[in-house]
């Protein structure tokens, strides 16, 4: 997959993909990152990219010159989306979607955001990754990217991950996880999980997810219909971990 960044400060995006799993997929090949500076296509000594607004207010405004010339340059792949808090809301059935595609491209704006004829004519669509304002479109594309390239063939060790973790194929929270030693300070593992039972394992997970969905994200519980009544009998079956 090829994912294209236009931002001002390329190093902040390229330094954090560059580690972890995000690295190790750029490092295998399976993700192609390109970052993109629209100071790189400025006319003057201080390679302007901002400047006050039309009709006067707060701030400044990126230039719509630079950004259209980078993005004329690099033919990046489409859709290319703008990063900003009024956008479409960034989920992960979006990652889901945009895993699916060949590439896609993602525009950070900065200052008090970016020219309005830039948004109208060169970007597909908006993405917000909440309702909550940055200083720029950096971190947000840091999260996208991160969130998209974990679902793509081969970057997950464990190819089950995507499917039984929060938001995964049946649309619940994920279930309490517990590892080594089996007592921690008098905390104790439950039983079930030590029990080799496999079965009786499977369903007391999904018990959990179901217990922690319904108290804590009780949308996600409506959005599927509801609780079915096999799934209610296991609620009755596994009382609820204690989960803050």
């Amino acid at each position: 997959m090829r994912i294209d960044v236009f931002t001002i400060f390329p190093t902040m995006v390229d330094r954090f993909c560059s580690e972890a799993l995000l690295g190790r997929a750029r490092a295998n090949g399976l993700v192609d990152l390109r970052c993109h500076d629209p100071r790189e296509y400025t006319t003057d000594v201080h390679r302007t990219v901002d400047d006050a607004p039309f009709g006067g207010g707060a701030g400044m405004l990126m230039r719509p010159e630079p950004i259209a010339s980078s993005i004329d340059a690099a033919d990046a792949p489409r859709p290319l989306y703008l990063l900003g808090p009024g956008g479409r809301r960034f989920d992960q059935a979006m990652a889901t979607e945009l895993a699916g595609l060949g590439g896609f491209s993602l525009l950070c704006g900065r200052y008090e955001g970016i020219d309005h004829r830039i948004r109208e004519h060169l970007v597909d669509g908006e993405l917000s990754v909440g309702d909550v304002v940055l200083a720029g479109g950096e971190v947000a594309a840091c999260l996208v990217i991160e969130a998209v390239t974990r679902l793509l063939p081969g970057v997950m060790g464990n190819a089950e991950s995507p499917i039984t973790e929060s938001f995964g194929a049946d649309g619940l929270l994920e279930e309490p996880n517990y590892t080594r030693p089996a007592e921690f300070r008098g905390w104790e593992v439950p039983a079930v999980l030590r029990s080799g039972d496999h079965a009786r394992i499977a369903r007391w997970r999904l018990a959990q997810r179901l217990h922690r969905t319904i108290a804590h994200r009780p949308d996600l519980i409506a959005a599927r219909g509801g609780v079915s009544p096999d799934e209610q009998r296991l609620l009755e079956e596994f009382p609820a971990v204690p989960y803050p």
